[in-house]
């Protein structure tokens, strides 16, 4: 599976969307399948990695040890475990996800009329900046509190979810 995450971490991600937008006519279900469909190739290394690490721990070694068969090790042991890193890194990612949908908005790939998104709304402004230059300044302004918001609450995410810290 790692082979696979491989081959498509090397697709450029906006080529990728791009083609997808192409061949199926700028869907607005088909912009977030592509984008999900990147974004999940480093959720999975990440899953991957604490796994790794956790499969060589004391307790798993006492659990299997013990007889407790591999389905109960990773859904007592594994998976609460992997979930904290999880949620974090979804909030983390969500900027991302936010970020690639407005750009694609921006240059003209994304959402469509009649609804809107960061980025129709920056590309709406950026065609009236010299007549109404507000039309700009806000949602860029609320876009980046918004990309802000979600960095902090991941961060108090980490923190809060942190084993070490206990």
């Amino acid at each position: 599976m790692m082979r696979f995450v491989d081959i498509l971490y090397s697709l450029p991600f906006i080529f990728f969307v791009i083609i997808l937008m192409v061949i199926f006519h700028r869907n607005f279900l088909l912009l977030f399948v592509a984008i999900g469909a990147v974004e999940w190739l480093t959720m999975a290394r990440i899953v991957r990695g604490q796994t790794l690490s956790l499969k060589r721990k004391e307790f798993i070694e006492a659990a299997r040890a013990g007889g407790v068969r591999p389905a109960q090790i990773i859904l007592r042991h594994i998976l609460p475990n992997v979930l904290g890193p999880v949620i974090v890194y979804v909030t983390l990612t969500i900027p991302n996800v936010i970020l690639a949908e407005s750009f694609l908005s921006f240059l003209g790939m994304g959402v469509q009329e009649p609804l809107t998104s960061w980025g129709v709304l920056i590309g709406d402004g950026a065609n009236q900046m010299e007549i109404a230059p507000w039309l700009l300044i806000f949602p860029a302004t609320l876009m980046a509190i918004t990309l802000f918001c979600f960095n902090f609450i991941g961060d108090g995410l980490r923190d809060a979810l942190d084993p070490k810290d206990r």
